[in-house]
């Protein structure tokens, strides 16, 4: 993965809606009413995704530049 990709991936994460970002299963969490993903700003509603894709959108945003911080002290690391 180049720099230029990473600071492309990074962009997205800060031009996204703040976090953390939460998922809310109606069976799981107990909560009455939809499926949906607390943000920092307005919550998501998906149509068409499984529990999994909403689990995996809602995590992203903290996994990502969590992922990439370490991309980028590994890097420092070898240099």
């Amino acid at each position: 993965m180049t720099s230029d990709e990473i600071e492309v991936i990074k962009a997205r994460c800060e031009q996204a809606t703040a976090g953390p970002w939460k998922s809310f299963i109606e069976k799981r969490d107990k909560f009455s009413g939809s499926d949906f993903i607390q943000t920092g700003g307005e919550d998501f509603y998906l149509t068409g995704a499984t529990l999994a894709d909403q689990e995996f959108i809602a995590h992203a945003r903290q996994d990502i530049p969590k992922l990439i911080a370490e991309i980028e002290r590994l890097r420092a690391l070898v240099r």
